[in-house]
């Protein structure tokens, strides 16, 4: 972002309020602004050097300014969010003001915090507006398709882990030789369980997890929100109640032996509705780099803009695609 003061931005402010003349924005009376002995400075004269120099970056925040600041009222989230972030900007110059405000000077544009605050401020409100249009343009064969897919009841299983006996020192050979070992203790006790063994007290007796071994390996009712190993959620969603794996499961804390003892049926689909909506927009906005600036694209269409000057349309849509370019190129490097 350049370096705008804001007297210049007050100034290219005042020369947009134009009537469009043709394809040009021309300003009332060609008012001059500056006269000297040498000649004068008419307004025509000011509005295109801004407009040439600094148009575009400013304009695109003045019109994102009216169509998110009404909207998306400044709240506590907002104040939080914005302090959490200048304060781990500061943390980057050890909190030296002096540092920090000469970084932002050069590589943000900004004059001092407050100009600071006033762009994150405006990027938060974009964010908002980018999760509405992403969230309204989910289907509803998109919402059906994940709760059929991927919406599950809560699990209660028991499970046994072997740890690895595992060291930074040890060579990669060493830690093979340790890999196999556990496997092969969990292959051992899955044959103990076909022969009838008790599983809680093989879990008792023989898990690595403190945490749960004396209770029998219980792990209460848990779902995909709850921050489980992947391998080990899958492995317990795709289990029967009742059933144990017969392989053991490698997650990144060792090898489990997974018994699955209770699931509950999966919450109708209007109370998950809108955590889905959520969740499928998010996985867009993750898949797809470009889905930011088009989705702004779209919310500006929507609010009937309507460039009156060609220069500056041109200098838009060259900006939208620059960007769109850029996160391209950033996503497929």
């Amino acid at each position: 972002m350049k370096k705008i003061v804001k007297v210049t931005t007050i100034a290219f402010a005042v020369c947009l309020l134009a009537t469009g003349c043709g394809s040009k924005a021309e300003l009332k009376n060609n008012h001059t602004v500056v006269k000297t002995d040498e000649g004068k400075i008419t307004a025509d004269t000011l509005y295109e050097s801004l407009r040439d120099k600094y148009g575009i970056s400013v304009l695109v925040d003045m019109i994102d300014h009216q169509l998110f600041d009404e909207k998306y009222k400044t709240d506590d989230v907002e104040k939080e969010t914005i302090n959490s972030q200048i304060e781990q900007m500061k943390s980057q110059y050890n909190n030296d003001e002096d540092a920090f405000n000469a970084a932002i000077t050069q590589y943000l544009g900004v004059e001092d915090e407050d100009e600071l605050r006033d762009m994150l401020s405006l990027e938060y409100k974009r964010n908002l507006a980018i999760e509405d249009y992403v969230k309204n343009s989910v289907t509803d064969d998109e919402i059906q398709k994940y709760y059929d897919d991927e919406v599950v009841g809560d699990m209660k299983v028991r499970h046994i882990l072997i740890k690895p006996d595992t060291n930074d020192d040890m060579s990669t050979e060493e830690k093979n030789e340790a890999e196999d070992k556990a496997k092969k203790e969990a292959e051992d006790l899955i044959k103990q369980l076909d022969e009838g063994a008790d599983f809680e007290k093989l879990a008792k007796k023989y898990s690595d997890d403190t945490g749960s071994a004396s209770d029998g390996g219980l792990i209460d009712y848990f779902n995909k929100d709850d921050n489980m190993d992947e391998a080990f959620l899958n492995a317990s969603i795709d289990l029967e109640e009742g059933k144990y794996t017969k392989e053991p499961i490698k997650s990144s804390y060792g090898y489990h032996i997974i018994l699955k003892v209770d699931q509950k049926k999966k919450p109708k689909l209007k109370e998950v509705k809108d955590d889905i909506i959520e969740e499928i927009a998010t996985d867009k906005l993750n898949n797809d780099a470009t889905l930011r600036y088009n989705a702004l694209i779209e919310i500006r269409k929507e609010s009937g803009i309507e460039f009156k000057d060609d220069s500056l349309k041109k200098d838009y849509d060259d900006l939208m695609n620059q960007l769109i370019e850029s996160a391209n190129t950033t996503a497929n490097s």
